[in-house]
């Protein structure tokens, strides 16, 4: 029952909670799973669930999403946008299918490495937040294609867990002129093709090794992931318009020092 439904329910939640935040959902995942005791048959888990936390999106952004696409036989915007999404997709395709048993089986084992990154992460997050940044792109449909595409190398950086997905793509759009809001918005987008390309490639290859239990697991992590992300993706763009990043970054500096405390101790 613990292994099978309430771990599971739990985890998702914290996937759900954390994935469009810039605190590294998949290390939050890997790290409550270390010190709960949880090991998913080959880490499938992790990688699946996250796109129930996508899906969410998809539910919140469906009136604009169907705008872009609606309009895209006659908008040169929409056009350019969808282009720039797809585009700015590519580069974790290629590093993710050359990487993916170096992540899964010695990056996705090291909690150390982990907490290091978020602490990492957390410092860059928060000289990046206090930067006077004057945006160049106010709406999220003007960010320039090849932007775009620079946008997508840098969420390359987030293959290491604890660099964070969100992250990586959000302070890239800020550092490539993007306002506060813009980047959210662009980093929300951009997880619908990598996250579902993801889950796609991650289920096809470790599907004939999954167990009845891990695919109840992984039922269980997916629906949680995707309710608890439906709260995140609508309060998250009016908190960053208003406050910026910086608790982020101070949340992952937290858990990553509490985190090397706790192994030190151990």
């Amino acid at each position: 029952m613990m292994e099978t439904v309430i771990l599971p329910l739990v985890l998702g939640i914290i996937e759900g909670l954390t994935e469009f935040l810039p605190v590294s959902s998949t290390g939050h995942l890997l790290l409550a799973g270390h010190f709960l005791g949880f090991e998913s048959e080959g880490r499938t888990f992790e990688v699946v669930i996250q796109l129930g936390a996508v899906l969410a999106v998809l539910s919140v952004y469906a009136a604009k999403i169907w705008q872009v696409f609606s309009t895209a036989p006659s908008s040169a915007e929409s056009r350019r946008f969808i282009l720039a999404v797809l585009l700015a997709f590519l580069p974790a395709v290629f590093v993710g299918v050359l990487a993916r048993d170096f992540i899964k089986g010695v990056l996705f084992e090291s909690p150390r490495l982990i907490a290091s990154m978020l602490i990492l992460g957390g410092i860059v997050l928060l000289f990046v937040d206090r930067l006077a940044l004057k945006p160049r792109f106010d709406r999220v449909e003007d960010i320039p294609v090849w932007r775009a595409v620079m946008i997508g190398c840098i969420q390359c950086l987030a293959m290491v867990p604890g660099v964070s997905r969100s992250g990586a793509t959000i302070v890239g759009a800020l550092a490539l002129g993007a306002s506060k809001r813009a980047a959210a918005e662009f980093s929300f987008f951009l997880a619908m093709p990598t996250m579902a390309g993801a889950f796609a490639y991650d289920l096809y290859k470790s599907w004939d090794s999954l167990s009845a239990d891990a695919v109840t697991q992984i039922g269980i992590g997916f629906v949680a992931a995707f309710i608890s992300a439906v709260f995140v993706v609508k309060g998250l763009l009016g908190y960053v318009s208003r406050h910026g990043y910086a608790l982020f970054g101070w949340w992952r500096i937290a858990v990553g020092v509490l985190v090397l405390g706790v192994l030190g101790i151990a």
